[in-house]
This record gives C-alpha cells, structure tokens and sequence, in this order.
C-alpha cells in the first residue's frame, strides 16, 4: 500500500482517480491545486504525487519545481489531455517519471503507479544516503580495535535474522550506525531504513508519530496520517533513545512488536506490518525496569540479541582511522597522507578522554578544519582548546574555585551549557544527562540563558 496525493482542480477527475487507486489497495489524498499539494507535501509524506499539468494557482509545473528544489523524495505523475507525443516529451522533460491520459484506463493506471512507485524508493534511498553522508552516518564503518570487531561481526550475524536487536553505548559512539550496518547486511536492504529519535517526540504525540492517527482523532488532526511503523513496513524501524518513551507509550509499542500489528490513534481497525526494530540507549534499561521506570516485559523483548558499542576511551586504536576519515571529509581531500597529522597531535588526541565520543571527535576535526581552511598537517596547537589530562573530578574542583575578584555566573552556566550541546551535537536530551540535569530542567535553563 502506497500513500498517494491525487492532485487537480476538477472534483471528478480527483474522484475517478481515487476510486481506481483505491481499488488497488492505495491510500488517497486529495489537493484542488498546486498549492494545496504543496502545504500538504510539508506537512505530510507521500509515497507519490499525479497532478494534473494545468492548474490556476500554482500549476503542475511549478508544483513539480517545487517539490525538487525542496529535495522531497516523491516521484511526480502527470495528469494530460492529450496523448500526443509533443505532450509526452513535455511531460518528461519536466522531470515527471510518468504520464496518465484522460480518460483513464485502469490498467495504464495501475502500470504508471507500480513504475512510479519503484522510482520513488529509489529517490528516497538517494535522499537517505545524502543525509547519512552530511550526517556522517554513511557506509564507512571506521575502526582498526579488536572490540569494534566484535560489534561489526555480531551486527553481520544478527542481520541475517529479524530478531529484535538493542543497541547500548554512550551518546556519539556510533549506534545509528551500526543499525544501519545491520540494516543493510539484511535481507530488507532494498526497503527502508527509518530512524526516530524517540527523546525528540512531544510525550502526547508519541503514538501518533509511531503509528499513525485517524482524522478527527485530535485537535489538529486534520487527515489521516500513516505512523513510522507503518512508512517502515518491509524494511527496518530504528528507535534512537528509546529509553525516553513514556509508559503509557510502551504498552503499545510491546504489543506492536509481538502481534505485528497495531491501531491508529483513533481508529479501530488492525494494520499488520513487516517491521524490523532496532533499538539504542545510553540508559541501563535494565535498571530502569527494575525500578520501575521501563516496562520489564519490554526491556526482555527488546534486547533479544543485544549489542554494547564501548566509548572511543575504551578503543584508542580508533581514534587516528577516524581523524583522517573526518580530516578527508571536513578538508574535501580524497586521501590523508602520514604526515597530515604531527605525532604531537596524535598524542594530544590519543590523550584525551572524548566524553562526547566519535561525534565529538568529528565536531572537533570539523572546528580544526575550518580554523585551518582545510590546510594540513594538523598540529597539537591546532589542538589547543581541547582538555587533556584532566579527570573529571579535576575539572569539577576548577569549576566550582572562585576566584577574589568573582565571577560572571550566567555566563559560566552558558558556557558550560554550549559545551554540553556542542559534545552532543545538539541533542538536549544527551547534554541534560551530561551534566545530570533531568531534560526538563535542561529545557528551562537553555531557555533562561537564551532569553537573557
């Protein structure tokens, strides 16, 4: 079942269009104009758009203009009057992927789609690998220690299965890629890989986002929306924090996972899925169950094949693979040479306890190579605003000496606030534990400090 966004001014065409489609197993949406389609496209995903080419507000072309200077994966069919082969050309020139000619035949209609459709996952797997790219979350699994060697080989041995997988490790040690690791050692490679970061999700809005929700069934809740559950079908849902669920939301999720099928919020009827879980967390959940605070049932459904990614602290031998790697990256060079790095960097960075891990030792390559404008070799002055030799303790009785001449405490506290949120790359809920702030707590501070 694909979700589809008929588009055209003319009510009839949209209605005959929907009921063929519909027909076929589809899931409809309906816009009378190009803008429409669009303020639906921002707010909604699409599996595939057919609009008509003439439209009065914004017309099929400028829709279709739209939605690829926007980079949205959706493969675009248009809707033409004619069947002329000067129509055709036009069509394709314009970047449509096909053409449906009124007045519709059924099976043209249901060919179109289907080809459409497959083009359409390619558009999405391209968009998801320019993400993981610039994310630096790509194919490139780095690493030269004996420990890494264990991840990658169990995370190769449980691809082969669709056993439920819990991925453990500090915040930045590289979980999200090593489900994708695992993702595309499987079976479901050529399906989605869906990512959800479940500490990002407002606490009433978590069942609508994981699966879906009926129109009507909330304020706002103006369409009928497909959840992350069903979008991921046939392929792998990756549930980044899961630790950060609420309760209520876990009942639900256990259920979905065990019955493989689940509810829309609102709505009555039982949707089956084929969906991988994989599961992160820098929490111990098993001490979170025990005290009540994770369901039991779901921690033991969750870590069937568990997997523990040590700290970069723990797997020195990957620290230098992994600075040139994101030297490569950050400097736009294709290789490092053995003197791009001084020893006396290396030692610096071998020195140092990386408490925000691999993703703060990118951040840290990425502040070097823009200081340096990509030139090399990279020194340990280059260094320099990096701590080394300092345990935490030492740091924590510098933090809390006052000096005699006092201190700006609102800008110690912003600070330190930045760092947190610069060791996480922006994750409020990882720089809360960081500085062992609850995350509402974080919230308010970061709010204070921004406002002041």
């Amino acid at each position: 079942m694909a979700k589809i966004l008929v588009v055209d001014d003319e009510e009839r065409i949209r209605q005959i269009l929907k009921l063929m489609l519909m027909s076929l197993g589809h899931d409809i949406d309906e816009a009378f104009d190009g803008r429409d389609a669009f303020e639906k496209l921002e707010k909604d995903y699409f599996d595939l758009v057919i609009s008509d080419i003439r439209m009065d507000r914004l017309d099929g072309r400028g829709l279709l203009k739209k939605i690829k200077e926007e980079d949205i994966p959706c493969p675009v069919v248009f809707i033409t009057a004619f069947a002329s082969t000067e129509s055709v050309v036009e069509a394709l020139r314009l970047g449509a992927v096909d053409y449906l000619v009124k007045p519709f035949d059924e099976k043209h209609v249901e060919v179109a789609v289907e080809r459409a459709l497959g083009v359409g996952r390619l558009l999405s797997e391209n968009r998801q690998l320019k993400l993981a790219i610039q994310n630096g979350t790509n194919d490139h699994f780095i690493f030269a220690s004996s420990a890494m060697k264990s991840v990658e080989e169990m995370s190769l041995k449980v691809a082969q299965s669709d056993a439920t997988v819990l991925i453990t490790g500090e915040s930045g040690t590289g979980k999200e890629v090593i489900a994708r690791l695992i993702h595309r050692a499987s079976s479901r490679a050529s399906n989605r890989f869906v990512a959800v970061n479940c500490a990002a999700i407002t606490e009433t809005l978590v069942e609508a986002e994981l699966f879906g929700h009926e129109k009507g069934s909330f304020t706002g809740a103006n369409a009928r929306k497909e959840g992350k559950f069903e979008y991921a079908d046939g392929g792998t849902l990756f549930l980044d924090e899961v630790g950060e669920l609420p309760l209520n939301s876990q009942a639900k999720l256990l259920r979905a996972i065990q019955e493989r099928k689940f509810q829309r919020v609102g709505g009555n009827q039982e949707i089956p899925v084929n969906t991988r879980i994989i599961c992160a967390t820098n929490q111990d959940l098993g001490r979170m169950a025990s005290e009540k605070k994770f369901r039991q049932d779901l921690y033991y459904r969750l870590a069937v094949f568990p997997i523990h990614v040590p700290p970069l602290r723990e797997r020195k031998e990957d620290i230098l693979p992994l600075t040139r790697f994101f030297v490569e990256k950050f400097a736009n060079i294709n290789d490092v040479t053995s003197d791009a790095i001084t020893k006396g960097a290396l030692k610096k960075l071998s020195e140092y306890s990386w408490p925000g891990n691999v993703r703060e030792l990118a951040n840290v390559m990425e502040r070097v190579m823009i200081l340096k404008a990509g030139a090399l070799p990279m020194t340990s002055d280059d260094l320099r605003f990096i701590s080394v030799g300092q345990d935490r303790q030492d740091l924590q009785d510098d933090l809390f000496s006052i000096p005699p001449t006092g201190i700006d405490y609102d800008e110690i506290q912003r600070n330190i606030v930045q760092q947190a949120m610069d060791m996480t790359a922006g994750n409020q809920s990882s720089a809360a534990r960081l500085l062992g702030l609850s995350r509402a707590r974080f919230r308010t501070l970061l709010k204070l400090l921004e406002d002041a």
